[in-house]
């Protein structure tokens, strides 16, 4: 019988188990209906704010001689309100809205803009590395994560995902606060503050100094803290960091996550590497003896 890669995280239930990162593409609907039908499980929003958002000046994005991406675009955005209203046709592809605010009213107000629209879910960043007064400033603050999450769960009954990041306090500490309010995942690991410096000029390349790293160099990290999570706490996870080929996402579910998300992998091969994760993870599947995702999640931690 052949193997079959539909996965569920919690009860979110994917066909396919390799979904787009948050903040990689636009906000095309075209563009996600194009992925969907090319391999993407279900596609993850840029992350959206309760006003338009213009971002930073370029330069914003530098690539790493050894691979990877330092990128501080700062959240630009055209809204929650816009937004909803672009994707309110949609009726067909599985969308999880990434919202970014800094108080429990931005994420209710949010929220409350998607109620004519399909959504499987919604992603809080809690951890983006470059923006001030949002992002890591949030998830750091673990008072405001329990006021956020539960605001957020107390308005909607759409399933509600955590995204994690390295801050200054222990990220675990923001995954376990989440988790007590009722949080239904979470996406373990966002972009790490990193910059780079040109040697010519001396100065910063990009326009705001810092920005977050993210591809090939951050994998063992997120890979690490997908173990941690999982052994720690009986929570749902989506793995997110460095993962470009079937490899990485058949690491990430042995790891304990239940599904995948990749970013800075889409600049290769954009549509096609969501086919190509998807039909090495069934073919590791059938040759190692495995029916489901789920039998694969968490298996590196039995002794």
């Amino acid at each position: 019988m052949e193997p079959s890669i539909s996965t569920s995280v919690g009860s979110i239930n994917l066909e396919r188990p390799v979904m787009l990162a948050s903040g990689i593409l636009g906000i095309s609907l075209d563009v996600f209906r194009r992925l969907h039908r090319n391999g993407a499980g279900a596609v993850v929003t840029k992350s959206l704010s309760k006003e338009p958002w213009e971002g930073y000046p370029n330069p914003t994005i530098f690539g790493l001689k050894n691979g990877g991406w330092i990128n501080a675009v700062g959240l630009s955005n055209p809204g929650a309100p816009y937004f909803a209203k672009m994707i309110e046709p949609n009726n067909e592809i599985p969308i999880i809205v990434s919202l970014v605010g800094s108080i429990p009213e931005d994420f209710e107000f949010m929220i409350k803009q998607f109620e004519n629209c399909k959504i499987t879910a919604y992603e809080l960043n809690l951890s983006c590395p470059h923006v001030a007064k949002v992002g890591l400033e949030v998830g750091d603050d673990p008072e405001l994560v329990k006021k956020i999450v539960t605001v957020v769960k107390n308005t909607t009954k759409i399933p509600i995902i955590a995204k994690v990041g390295l801050g200054t306090t222990h990220y675990l500490d923001t995954v376990g606060t989440a988790i007590e309010c009722g949080i239904d995942a979470i996406t373990a690991l966002n972009t790490i503050r990193a910059m780079a410096i040109n040697v010519d000029t001396k100065r910063p390349i990009l326009s705001n100094k810092y920005g977050g790293l993210s591809g090939p160099p951050i994998k063992p990290i997120a890979l690490r803290c997908v173990y941690e999570i999982s052994s720690k706490y009986d929570v749902p996870i989506i793995g997110c960091g460095g993962i470009s080929t079937w490899e990485d996402a058949v690491e990430f579910f042995l790891a304990g996550a239940s599904a995948v998300q990749i970013g800075s992998a889409i600049g290769d091969n954009w549509i096609g590497v969501f086919d190509d994760i998807n039909s090495g993870i069934k073919k590791y599947m059938s040759e190692n003896g495995f029916s489901t995702i789920r039998e694969m999640i968490g298996v590196a931690k039995k002794s």
